[in-house]
């Protein structure tokens, strides 16, 4: 096991550096398309060439490979590998903050909300996959199998601005005057933005919107390996030996069932991690999501840089995590 983790370990330094080159030459594509974004800063006024010059420099994008179209930028990416890894330097914005302190301010939100989300898919998403896999054909199971559809047709953003509005706004004011229940439900809970007052309860229902689309696939990825499993050989012999229904479905049939939904939940925390811009721009939360779509919209590469680094990173220990804890769920799966 000590050997396959030093093996994926080592790995990760091909693909983050890979991620980083992509990202890396897509940002200084879109600045020599466009343009010195530092321009943008001054508005209206026209700088002197003394005052943009020093601007430019401050912001790193001083590079003359930067107004030439195509050009790969080699040299300023090695000089940003170099800053990111060696001093821990992910630059500055354009309001001359570190991004080390936007990403360190943003990250705790994103996380919280998206630890929410997986929580709540593992937990619904699981529990109803099982139990449509072993009624199959029955009214539940055709129950979860329309709901999920359903969550899976609307998209996050529909759904965000439904529940917000509907059950949030209209539903959360007849509750806060009536004043019968306590202020974390009633002003955490089902407040319509972030409220740094109450930093868990009204994170819950953004929560769960982000895993809402999620649950739906976890639920029908469960059902299927449920479904696939307890026709099993191994299954129909542990039955013959007479043990107890709920050994055989908890040992013998969810843990080799749980191996595909591991995968899925593994892969999908990183993507909620990147993907919940939609969410925290509804919610008015301020995460690492919000952060990422000001900055593209300001074209501030160093600020996008440094935040898709840190969900790269995230990924790619997620995903290990995810593969060790094969070994624990199948005891057949060796990492020699």
């Amino acid at each position: 096991m000590g050997t396959y983790v030093v093996r994926r370990l080592l790995q990760f330094i091909p693909t983050t550096l890979g991620a980083i080159f992509l990202l890396h030459y897509l940002t200084s594509l879109g600045i020599q398309l466009t343009g010195n974004p530092a321009r943008a800063l001054f508005g209206d006024r026209r700088p002197s060439e003394a005052q943009l010059g020093a601007l430019t420099e401050a912001l790193g994008l001083a590079d003359p490979c930067l107004t030439r179209t195509g050009d790969p930028c080699v040299g300023l990416y090695f000089d940003r590998l170099q800053k990111i890894f060696l001093q821990f330097d992910f630059g500055i914005n354009f309001n001359r903050r570190p991004v080390t302190d936007i990403v360190a301010d943003a990250l705790p939100y994103t996380f919280k909300l998206v630890v929410i989300a997986i929580i709540f898919q593992a937990v619904v998403g699981i529990t109803a996959g099982v139990l449509a896999g072993l009624r199959a054909g029955g009214f539940f199971d055709y129950f979860v199998k329309v709901s999920t559809v359903l969550l899976i047709s609307v998209p996050v953003f529909v759904l965000g601005f439904v529940v917000r509005d509907i059950i949030n706004v209209n539903v959360g004011n007849k509750l806060r005057e009536a004043g019968t229940l306590p202020d974390w439900f009633t002003f955490g809970v089902m407040s319509p933005v972030y409220k740094p007052d109450y930093p868990i309860a009204s994170l819950v229902v953004p929560g769960l919107v982000l895993g809402a689309l999620s649950l739906a696939t976890t639920a029908r990825l469960t059902r299927t390996s449920i479904l696939e499993n307890v026709r099993s050989d191994y299954v129909r012999t542990a039955r013959a030996k007479g043990l107890a229904p709920k050994r055989v479905i908890g040992v013998h049939t969810l843990r080799n069932s749980l191996i595909p939904v591991i995968t899925y939940l593994g892969v999908d925390f990183g993507g909620l991690m990147g993907g919940a811009v939609v969410t925290e721009g509804i919610f008015g939360v301020p995460g690492i999501g919000r952060e990422i779509f000001r900055a593209t919209i300001s074209k501030e590469p160093s600020v996008v840089l440094g935040i898709v680094t840190l969900l790269v990173l995230v990924f790619l220990i997620v995903n290990l995590i995810v593969d060790v804890l094969y070994a624990v769920l199948d005891p057949r799966i060796r990492y020699d």
